[in-house]
């Protein structure tokens, strides 16, 4: 049966945008597909607020964050590995994996990178990069990027690589005016797209590092990358049917207005964390809640799976804590193409089936 996603994702894609991912193939080096890159690449650019190079990779955001750390660590140097839940850890766990060393600044579950903790240890001038998780899905936390932004201009030396993946086109990242030198996204989450692109912007402060690293890989290289986005085409063959529905979901999105789309998303989670508060508490630190995500405490003890089992035969589902948070929160997305009507909708759901 089929189930509307209110889950990190992936998430709820519109008939409309999976009919793009039926269009009739085409050669990835036949003008055809360098005028759909050509194409796409600027709105994307405007989404972001930037006029750096976009990527287009096809891969999970794993991939891109991977490269991230390849193109931008030189050899004998350190990363500032900055962890508040599951996913910046894992992160931390690739630029191990890729044979970076690396110092943890890491916080409680539920809690933000804060703009001073960053200082601190920036301003020992030990590191080439730091990683920063922009939302974090297993806490329902969004770390301040404009605050961060304002030590992070302090030294020009470190590359910022942002893991964007669950909140790039839920929320407003100026990617120029705040500087980050790396922004990563999945098209599965506030994209509303299925799973298997990746959106990366790159900055030349990246790319001239990247001039310095001598084993970049391949797939990731930005360097190799870069040679092929002049012309319009990437070195792999991409996964076309995403840009096709790429391209749709863009003309959507800026047709909807992007200041009207991050204002749609605050008011889904302003509605979402409302009812959490009515019925339940919310897991994440106050000051720091995401836009596209709500992480909710089970105070009642009540059954997630037995739930999704009966949201499941009214078509809808939505997420259990993740990781050592399984049971003790559970996590209702509002990203993406929901709106305040579907958020109203199974809200209500849960409220009749556990008779709140």
């Amino acid at each position: 049966m089929y189930k509307k996603l209110f889950i990190p994702g992936p998430t709820h894609v519109r008939d409309e945008v999976l009919q793009e991912m039926a269009r009739p193939m085409i050669g990835h080096r036949a003008k055809e597909y360098m005028d759909l890159q050509a194409e796409v690449t600027p709105k994307v650019q405007k989404l972001l607020y930037t006029e750096n190079v976009v990527f287009l990779f096809t891969s999970a955001s794993s991939g891109p964050m991977e490269g991230a750390v390849r193109n931008c660590v030189r050899d004998g140097k350190k990363v500032l590995s900055t962890i508040n839940g599951a996913f910046a850890e894992r992160w931390h766990e690739m630029v191990l994996a890729n044979g970076k060393e690396a110092d943890v600044l890491e916080v409680e579950w539920g809690q933000a990178i804060t703009p001073e903790l960053i200082e601190a240890r920036l301003s020992s001038g030990q590191y080439d990069a730091m990683t920063l998780t922009h939302n974090e899905t297993s806490t329902g936390v969004m770390n301040n990027l404009y605050e961060i932004a304002e030590v992070m201009r302090k030294y020009p030396d470190v590359c910022w690589l942002v893991d964007a993946v669950s909140s790039m086109a839920g929320a407003k990242i100026e990617v120029d005016k705040l500087g980050i030198d790396v922004c990563i996204a999945g098209v599965q989450k506030a994209f509303a797209l299925p799973p298997g692109l990746a959106v990366c912007s790159v900055s030349q402060k990246a790319f001239d590092r990247a001039q310095e690293v001598k084993h970049r890989g391949w797939y990731f290289d930005f360097l190799v990358m870069l040679k092929y986005y002049q012309r319009n085409q990437t070195p792999a063959t991409p996964s076309i049917s995403h840009l096709f529905a790429l391209n749709k979901q863009m003309d959507d999105i800026l047709a909807e207005g992007l200041e009207a789309r991050f204002q749609r998303h605050i008011d889904m989670a302003e509605f979402t964390r409302d009812w959490a508060r009515r019925h339940f508490a919310l897991y994440a630190d106050e000051r720091y809640l995401s836009n596209t995500l709500t992480t909710i405490v089970n105070t009642r003890g009540l059954s997630v799976p037995e739930l999704n089992k009966a949201l499941a035969k009214h078509g809808a589902v939505i997420g259990d804590g993740y990781g050592k948070l399984k049971g003790q929160i559970f996590r209702i997305a509002h990203m993406g193409d929901l709106t305040m009507d579907d958020m109203r909708w199974v809200t209500g759901l849960i409220e009749e089936i556990w008779n709140l």
